[in-house]
């Protein structure tokens, strides 16, 4: 007897979603999570209401890509008001989480005597009591962390928020930009009411490569609520993908997958960096690795810093099953712009190795090490963030990400530890949004213009670049991490042109590379390189 199986089909998406809104790392943790609802997606969905046309006309225009404005259509605004409704009414515990933070910040803000802070403790507001430690600097400034932990287990931390929305690049081209536009159950989409670990969405979500029972799939989706006008039978084939894995027979592979992805392959292991795996649409079918040419074991998926670009839960929920071990950099505390990404990482069912700089990890034929990473972070206290070097075979690897190099003498420091790198790949993203525009939510005050302006999202330009390359003596150099791929718009939100700052300047690292004789390449789509 024969089992019917069927699969997700190759353009099929998934978004994981917390309170409407695509899940990004920063919303898995309680108290930021109940920053960014009941502030940035609150105000975001208040303006929408207020003054639909303008954010629509704003919305169709590509320069404002990754701006503030809603992405949904006329028709749409009572269903928008609906979620700032449930958010007044239904969410007033995430409303008091958020407005004990603004509380907190504000008794920490007027203790200015350098005396003792004992006596804040009694004044902390009441959602917080208890999940917070406060302190002093050496300079006498007070501060506090969140007992990160504890919060997991309390009251404050809602899987019951999380929920699955799945939808077909066929039918919508372009998904709306995730940081200004909730996910609604409209006609091209289907939601079911399923926290993140939920055995039923694993079974989904490994049908698109694996297959799943016929049976099984109808049972999921009937007997799941289900909101949105897309049928679940549509997200289905019968057939398996056409593309699968080419094991590594001999040597080394290094594959780009795409924006900030890469992949290290050899007969034994495999290793990802930063993935995020986009679903194969049909206008850009040829141009990507896709989840059916993943090979069906990741050994390590090692991530650089917890950026919606490179720590992205909807791509990790959906290679969950075939990770062995999630590579994570250490946080700094409990800090509120610095959650524990390991801690993210376990409420998602992850296997968890946390490293700080210069730690080590064997590896069959080499080690990975832990780098310090500076930069790309609006000067806040975020410590959970590295450079990955990777030493294999008598290779080694330095995957930059969005490091910058402000301080030459740390990498020529690092330099004496690990010798010449045969390949450098680094980021030039060298003009990023303002801190705000990630972090905005986290902040209790209004920040002024000049700051926001001043204190940037910045990755490396060329100078800095190529400062590593000299430093290291690159053999090899690779310009990536720069959102160019036009099917990853949806959550990095940039359009540039021939004139825009981050394309001068990767033009111009090229140039000075190959004024010495050094191959450079700027990374787009997909490349697969052999050793």
């Amino acid at each position: 007897m024969t089992t019917d199986l069927v699969y997700l089909k190759e353009d099929a998406y998934f978004e994981p979603l917390i309170n409407h809104w695509f899940a990004w790392s920063y919303l898995v943790p309680p108290v930021q999570a109940a920053r960014y609802i009941t502030t940035r997606h609150r105000r975001t969905m208040a303006s929408f209401v207020k003054n639909s046309e303008l954010h629509i006309l704003a919305a169709q225009e590509s320069v404002l890509s990754g701006g503030d404005f809603l992405d949904a259509r006329a028709d749409q605004v009572e269903d928008i008001r609906k979620l700032i409704q449930e958010i007044d009414e239904h969410r007033a515990d995430l409303v008091a989480l958020s407005d004990a933070v603004r509380e907190l910040d504000d008794l920490i803000r007027k203790h200015t005597s350098g005396e003792s802070i004992e006596y804040l403790y009694a004044l902390v507001p009441e959602p917080l009591k208890g999940y917070v430690e406060i302190y002093m600097d050496m300079n006498h400034n007070p501060s506090y962390r969140l007992l990160e932990r504890l919060l997991y287990r309390s009251r404050h931390y809602q899987p019951s928020l999380q929920s699955a929305s799945f939808g077909l690049v066929s039918r919508v081209q372009q998904r709306p930009f995730c940081f200004s536009t909730p996910r609604l159950p409209d006609e091209n989409h289907l939601q079911l009411p399923l926290h993140f670990n939920a055995p039923e969405l694993t079974t989904i979500l490994r049908s698109r490569v694996e297959g799943a029972p016929r049976a099984i799939i109808d049972f999921i989706f009937s007997s799941a609520p289900r909101r949105g006008g897309l049928d679940y039978r549509e997200l289905f084939v019968d057939s398996p993908p056409r593309r699968l894995h080419e094991p590594v027979i001999s040597g080394t592979r290094l594959r780009f997958l795409g924006h900030a992805s890469f992949l290290l392959e050899t007969p034994d292991l495999a290793i990802a960096m930063d993935p995020v795996i986009a679903v194969r649409g049909e206008s850009y079918q040829d141009e990507v690795f896709s989840y059916s040419e993943l090979p069906a074991k990741l050994d390590y998926v090692c991530i650089t810093h917890n950026h919606q670009d490179h720590y992205n839960l909807e791509t990790l929920l959906q290679l969950r099953h075939k990770t062995g071990k999630l590579i994570l950099p250490v946080n700094n505390g409990g800090t509120l712009p610095d959650p524990s990404m390991k801690l993210i990482a376990h409420q998602l069912g992850f296997q968890v190795i946390e490293v700080d700089d210069f730690d080590e990890i064997p590896v069959p034929g080499g080690k990975l090490t832990a780098i310090p990473f500076l930069g790309e972070h609006g000067d806040l206290n975020v410590r959970s963030k590295t450079v990955w070097f990777i030493e294999l075979h008598g290779r080694k690897f330095f995957f930059g990400a969005d490091a910058t190099n402000y301080d030459p003498w740390m990498y020529r420091h690092v330099r004496e530890m690990v010798g010449d790198v045969d390949v450098l790949a680094i980021g030039m993203e060298c003009v990023g949004a303002p801190y705000t525009w990630l972090y905005g939510a986290l902040n209790t005050k209004v920040v002024s213009k000049n700051v926001m302006n001043s204190r940037r999202l910045n990755g490396a330009n060329a100078e800095q670049a190529y400062r590593m390359v000299e430093t290291f003596k690159a053999r090899q150099v690779y310009l990536y991490a720069m959102g160019m791929e036009s099917w990853y718009k949806y959550f990095m939100g940039t359009d540039y042109n021939e004139n825009s700052e981050q394309i001068v300047q990767s033009d111009k690292m090229i140039r000075l590379c190959a004024e010495k004789g050094i191959p450079c390449e700027r990374l787009v789509g997909k490349k697969t390189i052999y050793f």
